[in-house]
Formats: C-alpha cells, structure tokens, sequence
C-alpha cells in the first residue's frame, strides 16, 4: 500500500530559484571548462614560445664554439663546449638542459651521447630566420622540449653542416602554465560566484510578492474572497493575480447565490409545510370534511411542489453558467418542445393558441433556453382568462434572434412594477411562487439576452403583455 501512495504522491518540483540557478550556471560551468581548456593549451603554447627562443639561443651559443679540424675528407667538427656555457639559459633549477653536436656525417663530436638523434626534417616555413626546427621528445624518461640547428662551420680545412641539439625538461613551462591556468580559474570562479548571488538575489526580489502574496492568503480567513492587491508584482504574474481575482469573483457570486438559496428556500418552504401540517390536523381532528381537506392539501402540495421546483431550476441556472460552455441552439426547436409539453394547460383554458416560428439559431446552453421559453410561457397561460389568445413567436432578427410570448392577461400591475424581477414579488392574485420572473432575468444575464415586459394597450385600456426576448444568434 506504501508503494502505491509513493507512486500516487506528486514529485517535488524545483523552486524557481533553482530552476534559473541551474539554467544560468550550468552552461556558464560548461563555457568556463571549455575556456580552461583551451585557455591551459594556449598557455602551453604562449609558454613553448618563449622559451622556444631560450633553446634557440642556447644551441646559437654552441654552434659559435665549433671549428673544424683536418682538410678535405678528413675535416672533421670538433666542438669546446664546457657545461658552464649553458648556465646563462637555463631559467632556474627547475629546468636542466642537454645537448649533442654531430658532425659533417652525424657522427657524435660533443655532449650527451645517449640524446636521441634528430630524425626529423625542417619546416617549410619556420617562425626564426635559422634552419631550426622544434619537437617535443622524451630523454631519460622524462619529457622535454628539443631544438635542432643545422650550423654552418667554416674553417681553412673544409666547410660543412653541423647538427646541434639541444633539449629543455619542461618543469618550468608547466609551472608557468599552471599559474596561468590557476590565476585565470580564481578569476573565473569569482565571476560564476557573483553571477550566483546576483542570480538569487533578483529571484529573491522578483519573488517577493508572490511570497507575500501567499503569505496574505495563508493567513485570510476561509470566508475571505476578496481580490488579490499586488500592484508590486512583476508583469509576467498578473495575469496570474487577475485569473485568480476572477476565480474569487465567481467564488463570491456562487457562495453569494448558494446562501441566498438555502435562506429563501428555508423561509418559503417553511409557510407550506406549516399550512399542510394545519391541514393534516384540522382533517383528522374532522373539522373539515374529508374531500375538502383533500382538496385543500393537494392545493397546498402543488404550490410547495412548483416551488421547491422554481428554486431547484434557480439553482442549476447558476450551475449552467459557472460551466461557461455554450453551443449554437435551435431556437425554434427549442420554443415547439415548451409549447408542446404546455399544451395540455392551454388545452385546459381553451386558449386561442398561436405558434409562429421561423427557423433561427443562437448562441446559449438548450436547458437555460427551455427554461426560460417555460417560466414566460407559463406566466402567460396563467394571466390569460379563459378562451383568451395566446402567442409564441420566433424569429430572425439581423445578428439577434426574437422570443415573443404574447398573453392576454391584465398585463404588469404599477404595484408590481418596481419589484418585478425580484424572487418571490408574486402579486396575492397570480397564483405563482413569484420566482418565474426571478429565473428569467438570471438566464438573461447568463446568456447575454435583452428581457423587456411591455403592457400592450388598446383603446385606452390594457389588453394583454408582450414579453420579449432577444439572444444573440449564431454566425
């Protein structure tokens, strides 16, 4: 069980201060390295160069002591070269020189017999106007740096061309280039230091109101949803900040809507249940006579059942639009569904029923739609007396789509007409819960739509009410 809440429990996500530590250092790290490197063979070079001249001097220096001996064929090299004659180029004791003359035929004439022969051949174009030539080589198992000099030697006996090695351990060269190497990486590492803390100090900064951010709303209360204020945030967080502002705004609304819901449904629930309870008791008691009892609570039944209905569907209004999702509506589909699930009231009324639709579409959720055609259908079938006329139309209308419901009723009392749209504002005659109206305007609002009630006049009295709604149609 361990092993599946391990695998279930999210990972540890780095902090942003991390995350932009890693991304800045890491290839800085990696550019650093490759310029150690590099830097460390050009210091070896910088420092073969230098020092290249010394063994150049050096080998100059012995070729300036070498004459020739014998005539003809029998010339021969013969070199005085005392050891002392090279202390002046060595740089200190860390580096100690060996050198070798050979003669006209490369036999040995001078210096360290077991110094390997030059095997090599000149360069083409070679850095020093001489016939030298450098390589690095190993003597007596250490490494070192070679130069060869082919000397010209002049004497009354014969002229020839003279071999001259000589070779430098590379001690010195690379302790040059370690301090140069080390002297450049203190540098470096100084730098990726002040990058890192710099780094960490603008993540700090830049960070700071999301912390104080978070820390208000550890500390606010669990009713709190009022907005976010960070006007010091950094722009790239504000879009963050106004989505969550906007997420406490419909946080709001729904608690808003969710309290307001359970207090009216308490207060108004309340009055049928304790008129139903007096009922029941008032017909066992046989105050009343069994069939008007009955009478009496289906009526009471019926108004509880309409409500508790009204305010259900006033509920799920608010539910429909936090859902946000809206799909293209076939209006007139929609109006023909209400009118036929209505028609066994307006059969009841023998209303002069009319339905005129026309085919339109518009933009909304069906269920907020049907609602809506049904609150205003139902309001107007209770309004119209008896064999009254009645009319549903739909239409097109430019970029709206028309609902018209038109009754024959008494039309909107003055009385009314201020508290028209609020819940439970039913006049003593209507008949209704007083929520219709309430669950209209909500699905209005929802979908974007215009709800006008308008008394329809004729000859100097009211002959009925046009409600009219308009949604905006679908492209």
């Amino acid at each position: 069980m361990s092993d599946g809440r391990e695998a279930r429990a999210p990972r540890r996500r780095l902090s942003m201060r991390a995350q932009l530590l890693i991304g800045i250092l890491l290839p800085v790290v990696l550019i650093v390295a490759v310029n150690t490197v590099s830097l460390y063979r050009q210091a070896l070079q910088s420092a073969d160069t230098a020092y290249d001249r010394t063994l150049l001097a050096s080998a100059k220096a012995i070729g300036e002591l070498l004459e020739v001996a014998g005539a003809g064929d029998e010339a021969r090299v013969r070199a005085s070269v005392p050891y002392a004659a090279l202390e002046p180029f060595e740089a200190d004791n860390r580096s100690r020189l060996f050198y070798r003359v050979s003669g006209f035929r490369g036999e040995m004439v001078s210096g360290f017999e077991d110094l390997p022969a030059w095997r090599g051949s000149l360069p083409v174009k070679g850095p020093y106007a001489a016939l030298v030539d450098f390589y690095d080589a190993e003597y007596r198992g250490e490494p070192v740096r070679m130069a060869v000099l082919l000397q010209p030697v002049a004497g009354l006996g014969g002229v020839g061309m003279a071999t001259i090695q000589v070779a430098e351990t590379l001690e010195l060269r690379r302790t040059l280039a370690q301090r140069m190497l080390l002297d450049t990486v203190w540098r470096q590492a100084a730098l990726i230091g002040v990058i890192a803390a710099v780094v960490v100090l603008v993540v700090l900064r830049a960070t700071r109101p999301v912390r104080r951010v978070s820390a208000e709303l550890a500390a606010r209360e669990a009713s709190d949803l009022s907005p976010i204020a960070a006007l010091d945030a950094p722009r790239e967080l504000q879009p963050l900040l106004e989505a969550i502002n906007d997420l406490m705004a419909r946080l709001r609304r729904l608690l808003a809507h969710q309290k307001r819901f359970v207090r009216d449904t308490s207060h108004q629930l309340r009055t049928p249940l304790a008129v139903l309870k007096t009922q029941v008791q008032s017909a066992l008691r046989g105050d009343v006579e069994a069939p008007a009892a009955l009478r009496e609570i289906d009526g009471t039944v019926e108004r509880a059942v309409r409500l508790a209905n009204q305010m259900l569907a006033l509920a799920k209004v608010e539910q429909v639009h936090g859902q946000g999702a809206r799909e293209a509506v076939d209006v007139a589909e929609v109006a023909r569904e209400v009118a036929l699930d209505l028609s066994p009231l307006i059969a009841e009324k023998h209303l002069d029923f009319e339905l005129a639709v026309e085919p339109a579409v518009a933009v909304g959720h069906a269920w907020m739609l049907r609602e809506l055609l049904r609150n205003l259908m139902a309001n107007a079938v209770r309004a119209t007396p008896p064999g009254g006329a009645l009319t549903l139309a739909v239409r097109r209308d430019g970029a709206e789509v028309e609902l018209l419901v038109r009754d024959g009723g008494p039309g909107i009392p003055p009385a009314r007409r201020a508290r028209l749209f609020e819940p439970f504002a039913a006049s003593q005659t209507s008949g209704g819960a007083g929520l219709g109206l309430a669950i209209c305007r909500e699905i209005c609002d929802s979908l974007g739509a215009r709800l006008e009630l308008l008394d329809r006049e004729a000859g100097g009295r009211v002959t009925g009410l046009d409600a009219r709604v308009r949604l905006p149609a679908a492209a």
